[in-house]
């Protein structure tokens, strides 16, 4: 996600939106702009049973890591399961329909104990690996057990099996190979696994469709190597084992049995994923039917989104929708001079919104942002504690907070931001730039987006040490409620000393008590106003400066088929993608 760019968006989010750019916030755009057609958003472009072709992806970095149960990127969620099944998955749809969960590796959704602390799922018969041999229960446990309780190995992804089940003094299967001692999973059969929880958490089917519960064979584990070789459970495998950096190549998995499957994700012969792709040279290739999909799902640059929204042709092939992800800057209360609240409250004062959003190109990119939690959420309620005229700045207000802060000739920080995301460096120059005019002198740091929330802005020791005040980053929920938005980047208990989420280090009893009681209370009404009491503390913390909910602009070659927006995995679902005919040459 940011995620990280991980994100799921709430049921009820409106998504069929028709844009007609036109250039305000500050973008790029100039006159003569036309309308993006957007149909992928609410419907599935050229719908087609076609099997066969090479389907091609390109990144402008590479993921954080191609092991399932050790990311935390959204687009990466969306990709793996290609070859990684889990116990439910998301249905195959545009629209809210998309966000319906259904049963993958399982017979069916959980069936939760009366005291709601235990969850059952039973696995279909038949399932097999890649090289032939039956995927069993105790494989999935031992891939929650890896991906949550081995943090000195398996670190970059989320932790809330962790955090929801009962594991006792279990100290990870790389220290204690007897999964009978792991207190939070019991597999009573090969094909029956049980999750005991600590309390009850309502939401639990959700951690069933993350790909931590995709199943993995202990003699197969690697730890941190696992991502080179990953045994396949879906309907591709690896080419061959794969050097971090090159090419990846996907071709079919032939023990893979698509009866047993609820989903349709094996419509090309092979796929290729080529990283490190400069993102001029991406977009063009794009345009030019040379890549079929920007695997990253970010949208389209400035020079391509210029020629698309000033291109009938070319806005025929294109989507704008909401992502759901929500643009923001952490400041970390636990580097100098940011222990003072008054100095981060500078910060969000002195912020100019309108440059940071045409940092992203405008209008089409998204809406500025006021507050934590994005419109799309459940509990969301229009706040603006630090907002200011035309919300470009207050000199005003930051000369205040200077002064209470002790520095009235302002201070120097530093910024970090992932390096191959240009529109995140332009997102940090734009704040640089704002923050000058009253004094406050910031150094950019980049750091590349597969490292930059397992080494450096997600390493708390990484980030006190090099002093990085302010983090770029980006959030999308982990599953459509507030709970599955909040909780990873503003619970205490979520901060971990590598892959962390909370970058502002956010450990504020009351936000970490209201989390928990949201996670027990059946009511929705009562958890909405919770989330939204959450946001609002998180506001008054000054640890967050939030500026865009955003949307990207998305184009689909004339060649892809079957091409829609996934509500799941706010980008388009790569499970689904096909080619024409005339392009499986």
């Amino acid at each position: 996600m940011s995620k990280k760019w991980l994100g799921f968006a709430a049921a009820g989010t409106s998504v069929a939106m028709l844009l007609t750019a036109c250039g305000g916030g500050g973008g790029d755009q100039g006159g003569g702009d036309v309308s993006v057609d957007d149909s992928a958003i609410t419907s599935i472009v050229d719908e087609s049973t076609e099997q066969g072709g090479t389907l091609q992806f390109a990144h402008s970095d590479q993921f954080d890591s191609l092991d399932p149960g050790n990311t935390y990127y959204a687009a990466n969620w969306d990709f793996t399961r290609l070859y990684a099944r889990t116990l439910v998955t998301y249905a195959q749809a545009p629209g809210e329909e998309g966000l319906e969960l259904v049963p993958d590796l399982a017979e069916d959704l959980g069936k939760v104990s009366n005291d709601g602390l235990t969850w059952t799922y039973t696995l279909k018969e038949g399932l097999k690996y890649e090289d032939g041999s039956p995927i069993t229960s105790e494989d999935i446990a031992y891939a929650v057990a890896r991906s949550n309780y081995a943090p000195d190995i398996i670190n970059k992804g989320p932790t809330y099996f962790n955090l929801h089940l009962e594991a006792g003094d279990y100290a990870g299967p790389y220290e204690d190979e007897d999964l009978d001692n792991f207190e939070g999973v019991s597999t009573p059969d090969e094909r029956t696994i049980e999750f005991h929880l600590k309390e009850p958490f309502a939401e639990f089917d959700y951690l069933a469709a993350m790909p931590q519960t995709a199943p993995v064979p202990a003699d197969a584990d690697t730890g941190d190597q696992y991502q080179t070789e990953v045994v396949s459970s879906g309907p591709y495998k690896f080419e061959e084992p794969w050097n971090p950096g090159q090419q990846l190549n996907l071709v079919r998995n032939e023990e893979y049995d698509p009866e047993t499957d609820p989903l349709t994700r094996n419509r090309p012969d092979r796929i290729e994923v080529q990283w490190k792709q400069e993102e001029n040279d991406r977009d063009n290739r794009l345009i030019n039917g040379d890549l079929h999909t920007d695997i990253a799902g970010l949208g389209v640059e400035a020079s391509a989104r210029q020629n698309i929204l000033r291109d009938e042709e070319l806005s025929a092939n294109a989507d704008n929708p909401q992502t759901g992800f929500l643009l923001y800057f952490a400041i970390n209360p636990n580097v100098k001079p940011f222990d003072n609240k008054a100095c981060r409250e500078a910060i969000l004062y002195g912020a100019d919104k309108n440059a940071l959003q045409g940092a992203w190109g405008g209008s089409v990119a998204g809406d500025i942002a006021t507050s934590m939690l994005p419109p799309s959420i459940p509990g969301y309620q229009e706040i603006d504690p630090y907002g200011t005229p035309g919300q470009s700045g207050s000199e005003e207000d930051v000369n205040r907070a200077l002064e209470e802060c002790g520095m009235p000739d302002g201070f120097s920080t530093n910024i970090a931001y992932r390096s191959d995301r240009d529109k995140e460096k332009k997102a940090a120059e734009a704040l640089q730039q704002a923050l000058q005019q009253y004094g406050i002198e910031t150094q950019l740091k980049g750091y590349p987006a597969g490292s930059y929330t397992s080494e450096q802005a997600g390493s708390p020791e990484f980030v006190k040490r090099e002093e990085l005040g302010i983090m770029a980053y980006g959030w999308g929920a982990d599953w459509p409620s507030g709970y599955g938005f909040l909780q990873q980047i503003m619970h205490g208990d979520a901060i971990k000393p590598a892959g962390n989420s909370n970058l502002s280090e956010l450990d504020d009893p009351e936000v970490n008590q209201l989390l928990d009681d949201a996670a027990q209370t059946e009511s929705a009404e009562e958890r909405e106003e919770m989330y939204a009491q959450v946001d609002a503390l998180a506001m008054d913390s000054a640890t967050f400066l939030p500026y865009l909910n955003q949307k990207a602009l998305l184009f689909r070659p004339q060649e892809l088929t079957n091409v829609y927006f996934s509500e799941a995995y706010k980008m388009y679902d790569y499970s689904a993608l096909g080619l024409e005919s005339g392009a499986q040459n």
